[in-house]
């Protein structure tokens, strides 16, 4: 998709699909709604007058009504998508109309689509802001994943149009292009997810990851058993050895253009990713199995905030470690029962092989830690408990350090995406202790799971301010949305993104 910027009147755009936005002004949760059409255009507000009055649109996110030959304009076509009401009006709306825009567009056959940049009500978004989050949508939008049908049919759009004020210019500039560069990041981070387990082995990924630091200007080193071994992760290589498949610990590191200062942070980033999961000797349930190809999605979170934060350049060194293995059931696999020493050197009791997340993660928090982070963040898709507490709707947010929670949450919000303060106090690490080794793997109660497994993490980063995120209800979406298809959705790499961009 190629982005470009109109400052001129949206009367004059010949597109196929010209795209207003359009809020519904009732400040009341029942009655009528009162539409304001987001254009200064004279010949759009007149265009989309009549109908704006029927009461046929209500004015709902994502809501669509389109005009064909719409007077007085030269686009074909005249698509209003509503915003929700005023007084909720957020970036993750904008972000969702442009989205809805392209999604409408594409099974359609139509392959330029033109969006009006928002104005004529006080909004309250900043316009970079604004600009971004709408390309950020439309970028998104234009991703399928259909990418093995042997019929596909490309659908993508060629061109976005945004026709903005002349007067925001600058700031539209750098808002839209942001916007591309951190939604084409996300759209690298599902195209991973997306890949079956045969195509993309932890080798693969490991190959995948430096081919993207290459192109980016990041540095990377890709390592597999005999260095695991060297480091003495005996946690994930615990995990690693029931598949034929060799595990890679992949290191990513961003330096600035500038030498930071010497209390400057050090990010880390800490990816869980299992390109596989059958569960182990502690088998799943078949249904739904084929989807644990998604268990890599925190991987593919930090790989995908890596190459926009190489495009971004904020003032601060970035360093990603992914723990990259499958978890298989073989003669080889590890036990229930069995005691693995982590990196660290405390040892684990395993009672569950499916609660191998957390292993590969103790020792890759740890590693990122000796590599010089001062500040942790790790993404995974670590437990069914968090989607069955939050749903489909948060992610679950875990942490030692509440200025570091309150900082990322203020990130996240920016950027558009859900997550969830859960506890992971010492009363949970009470129920992982165990009578022959330093933990167990998993709790003895089927009570607390996302908080218990966020205790057992927390042992392995010490004062290390840290965030844990569990998006295992939300690195996968099992059916469309008007703004997104079902598939990856990249879920975590805006909040991730805007979290180091934005640290002081």
């Amino acid at each position: 998709m190629q982005t470009k910027l109109v400052f001129e009147d949206a009367a004059s755009s010949a597109s196929p699909l010209l795209t207003v936005f359009a809020l519904d002004q009732n400040t009341e949760k029942e009655g009528d709604p009162k539409i304001a059409l987001l254009s200064v255009s004279a010949a759009v507000q007149s265009a989309a007058a009549a109908v704006l009055t029927s009461g046929e649109f209500k004015g709902g996110v994502a809501e669509t009504l389109l005009l064909h030959n719409p007077a007085g304009l030269k686009a074909a076509r005249l698509l209003i998508v509503g915003l929700g009401k005023a007084k909720s009006l957020s970036t993750a709306e904008l972000r969702k109309a442009g989205g809805t825009a392209v999604r409408f567009a594409k099974p359609r056959g139509i392959r330029e689509v033109a969006i009006i940049f928002p104005e004529g009500q006080d909004l309250a978004i900043e316009a970079a802001r604004s600009a971004q989050a709408i390309v950020e949508g439309a970028v998104i939008a234009d991703f399928d994943p259909d990418t093995y049908k042997s019929d596909r049919k490309d659908q993508s759009i060629s061109t976005l149009a945004l026709f903005a004020p002349s007067g925001a210019r600058a700031a539209v500039e750098t808002g839209a292009a942001e916007g591309e560069l951190i939604a084409s990041a996300q759209n690298f981070a599902r195209s991973l997810v997306n890949e079956p387990g045969n195509k993309l082995t932890p080798t693969v990924l490991g190959l995948r990851a430096a081919e993207m630091a290459r192109t980016s200007g990041l540095a990377a080193e890709v390592y597999s058993t005999e260095k695991m071994k060297e480091l003495g992760m005996g946690a994930f290589l615990g995990v690693a050895q029931g598949s034929y498949e060799p595990p890679a610990l992949i290191v990513l590191t961003y330096t600035p253009p500038s030498a930071p200062t010497a209390d400057a942070p050090v990010f880390g980033l800490v990816g869980k990713g299992i390109t596989f999961d059958t569960g182990g000797i502690s088998i799943k349930p078949a249904d739904g199995m084929e989807k644990m190809k998604y268990d890599m999605a925190g991987a593919a979170a930090m790989l995908g905030a890596m190459q926009a934060i190489a495009a971004l350049k904020p003032p601060f060194k970035v360093i990603s470690v992914i723990c990259s293995c499958e978890n298989m059931p073989s003669g080889r696999s590890y036990k229930p029962g069995d005691i693995l020493t982590s990196a660290s050197g405390k040892t684990i009791e395993i009672n569950n092989t499916d609660a191998e997340g957390r292993l590969v993660l103790a020792d890759g928090l740890w590693y990122a830690k000796q590599l010089g982070a001062t500040k942790l963040v790790n993404a995974a898709t670590l437990t069914g408990a968090c989607a069955v507490a939050l749903g489909l709707i948060n992610a679950g947010l875990f942490t030692n350090d509440e200025a570091t929670s309150t900082a990322f949450t203020g990130a996240a919000k920016i950027a558009g995406e859900g997550f969830w303060a859960l506890p992971s106090s010492d009363e949970y690490l009470q129920l992982m202790k165990s009578s022959i080794a330093d933990l167990m793997n998993t709790s003895n109660t089927r009570w607390g799971g996302a908080s218990t497994a966020a205790a057992f993490l927390k042992e392995f980063v010490g004062e290390t301010p840290w965030i844990h995120l569990d998006i295992a209800g939300l690195a996968w979406q099992d059916a469309d949305k008007p703004w997104m298809p079902k598939g990856p959705s990249g879920f975590a790499v805006r909040s991730i993104v805007e979290w180091v961009r934005s640290a002081q």
